[in-house]
This record gives C-alpha cells, structure tokens and sequence, in this order.
C-alpha cells in the first residue's frame, strides 16, 4: 500500500476521517515535540504545548491551503504557542519571585552532561534568540525559511543567531573550563 501524501491525509480528515488525522500526528509529533522542547525544556507545560498544537490545527485545516509544507505550518504554530508559553510562564515568574530578569538562578553542577548544560543556557537566551536558534540550529531550517517562518528579515535572522551562538559560548565556557 502506497504512503498517503499530507495533502491526501488532509482531504480525507476534512472528509470525516479521523483516522488519517491520526496518522498525521503521528507522522509530525516528533518534529513538533523538538521544536516545543527546545523553546520550553522537557516540562509538562511542553507536552501540553505540543498537544495543543495538534488541536490548533485540526481546528484549522479547512483553512489550510498547502502554501507551504504540514511541517512548516506546524512548526509556526509550536513557536507561536511556545512563545505565548514563556509569556505566561515571564508573568508567573514575575508574580512570584521578582526577577528582573526573569529566569531562574541554578547552581552549577559538574554531574551535569553536555545536553542538560545546553538546555540550561538555551533556556537562559532572550526568547527572540531562542527562536531563533530553535529553528536554525536545533531543527535544521535555513536561514530563508526562519526568516518566513517568523516574518522578519534574514539579516535580522543571521543577526539574532550570531548573538544567540556568543550568549550560548560563553555560558557553555563556564562548564567546559575554555
């Protein structure tokens, strides 16, 4: 039996086919659970996230025109709700420690491997940064696509990235000893 398309999926879930819904989640979640995690950490909130996600778009499919590939549209949709995330998380956070700036304080740890240590610093970045790196670094998209998958200019892209790559040097310098 010959793999269904995206589109084919999408035509045949508009058509009252739940199960080629499903078969699109399955298809995408690990994209879209990367994505959610490197802009959250791997919290509860993140699968929550990642969850709406898939719900955002069923909601939406009858408005989706095949402009751009499932993955992009559903790699917009986890940035955008992974942004309205940390907002809310900036708020609570705000409400309940005072933080200037608006991230936690943790000790250094050596039992720490090179993964938890890049989460941490990656959760440190200013939110456009992290996007930012979330797409190019983590998930692979070039330059010109996070730059229309955000709607802002490459240079702004290559710009964030550059800053995005010293802040995360020179917090990973500290665990690395260079």
């Amino acid at each position: 039996m010959a793999v269904e398309s995206d589109e084919e999926l999408i035509q045949s879930t508009l058509a009252g086919n739940l199960s080629a819904f499903k078969k699109l989640v399955i298809r995408h979640e690990g994209k879209v659970a990367g994505v959610v995690r490197s802009m959250l950490g791997a919290t509860p909130e993140a699968e929550d996230v990642g969850q709406e996600v898939f719900i955002r778009f069923y909601e939406s499919l009858h408005k989706f025109r095949g402009d751009s590939a499932v993955s992009t549209y559903l790699t917009r949709i986890a940035i955008n709700l992974s942004l309205n995330e940390l907002k809310r998380r900036k708020r609570r956070f705000f409400l309940f420690a005072g933080d200037d700036e608006g991230h936690q304080v943790k000790a250094k740890d050596d039992t720490h491997d090179l993964n938890e240590m890049l989460t941490m610093e990656f959760g440190k970045l200013d939110t456009d940064f992290r996007t930012v790196a979330t797409l190019r670094l983590v998930e692979g998209y070039s330059t010109e696509e996070t730059a229309e998958l955000l709607g802002i200019p490459m240079g702004t892209v290559m710009s964030r990235l550059a800053r995005a790559q010293k802040k995360l040097k020179e917090g990973l310098s500290k665990y690395l000893n260079e």
